[in-house]
């Protein structure tokens, strides 16, 4: 370091805390010593006027992402490492990486170079003028480009996903769904215990959560092709975009993980049905005369069929952050979803059979023991298969 810089950054060190810059991570070691030149290079203008630092928020990246970070801090304070251990998601990662800053002003951002850290002076000035609240980049407005990014697939989905939310959400933006935004962190504070924080793009759920409407500041972006790392956003995305709606409509009437255990368990019930009907159309008149009828031996093989088609969504999609992986880890998983699915299990195979021994017709009987088991599957799966919830 020359003599100019080190008085430089002595000279920044004793001045406020003005900016915090978000990078929400996951197998992206490469990218992190190029982004901190990248960004010192766009801020250095700003030097003499500001102090910023940056906060890696890493989802326990298995190639040691967390400990790049933390090496880059030994000789740079001004970088940061939040390691978390045992959840995942983009949203909740931003989330708590800005509410982890002094700073003032608190900027998102992906660590994979696709979003251009040569925009933030413009951003932070548009918020220091006092006439916005917010400022975001944007892919489709005017004077952006996402030919670099060589994905018109992704282009395409995110020009549809836009389209979705403005219509559902009011929010009249040409890129709601941009992953690089800028804020004062009083805003932020004030309606972080509102926020989704599961599946939903940050900035929107921002946008449709603050009470007040927010003065917004929008710039061009150049979106660049993803250098190294792994996407933040994998084939559940959807789903994902989905939860997050749902969550502004009803998540605090019904639980939001509830919910999409339900959902899940909605398509459960048309697999055990399917499963059930076939059953009984081939063996229903075989079994008279039996101690176990068609009935009880086709439920409980639906029962448990559905269980494990249960157990393959609720991993991918409602645990996602907490997704068990591998083998070993799904074939356990499965197990201890049996085990404590079982008294579930005898709840509802059992509460059938004595409904239609009672002459309930047998389809309503059986959605009624799915329902009774339903709700011990899901207070002991989400505590004893994925982790206390």
């Amino acid at each position: 370091m020359t003599h100019a810089r080190l008085e430089q950054a002595i000279d920044a060190a004793v001045k406020p805390l003005q900016l915090a810059i978000i990078l929400p991570t996951y197998n992206e070691r490469a990218n992190l010593r190029p982004l901190v030149a990248k960004m010192d290079a766009a801020l250095s203008d700003l030097g003499a006027d500001i102090r910023w630092e940056a906060i890696y928020v890493d989802d326990n990246s298995p190639d040691g992402t967390a400990d790049e970070a933390r090496a880059i801090g030994l000789a740079d304070p001004r970088i940061r490492v939040i390691q978390r251990i045992g959840r995942r998601g983009l949203a909740s990662a931003a989330i708590e990486g800005m509410l982890a800053t002094s700073a003032p002003y608190v900027a998102v951002m992906d660590a994979d170079l696709q979003h251009d850290p040569a925009l933030l002076p413009q951003m932070l000035s548009a918020l220091t003028s006092g006439e916005y609240d917010l400022a975001y980049a944007s892919r489709f407005t005017e004077g952006a480009s996402t030919e670099e990014w060589g994905r018109p697939d992704r282009v395409k989905a995110s020009g549809f996903a836009n389209a979705i939310a403005r219509k559902v959400t009011g929010v009249e933006l040409s890129d709601p769904m941009s992953g690089y935004f800028m804020l004062r962190a009083e805003t932020l504070r004030a309606d972080a215990h509102r926020l989704s924080g599961v599946g939903f793009k940050i900035l929107l759920d921002i946008l449709a959560t603050v009470d007040k409407p927010l003065r917004v500041k929008e710039f061009p972006l150049n979106f660049a092709a993803r250098a190294e790392g792994e996407s933040k956003l994998d084939r559940t995305v959807v789903f994902e975009f989905l939860v997050g709606l749902y969550d502004k409509w009803l998540g605090r009437i019904i639980p939001t993980r509830f919910a999409l255990f339900g959902t899940i368990g909605t398509a459960g019930v048309v697999v055990h049905m399917a499963v059930l009907a076939v059953f009984l159309s081939i063996f229903g008149g075989s079994f008279k005369g039996n101690l176990v009828s068609a009935f009880e031996l086709g439920q409980t093989i639906a029962a448990l069929v559905a269980m494990t088609f249960n157990f393959v969504l609720n991993n991918a999609l409602t645990y996602a952050d907490k997704r068990l992986t591998g083998f070993a880890a799904l074939a356990k998983g499965w197990a201890k979803f049996g085990l404590t699915c079982s008294i579930g299990l005898l709840a509802n195979v059992g509460v059938a059979a004595v409904l239609v021994r009672f002459g309930f017709h047998e389809y309503p009987a059986a959605i009624s023991g799915i329902v009774i088991g339903s709700v011990w599957n899901f207070a002991l799966s989400s505590k004893f298969v994925w982790g206390k919830y």
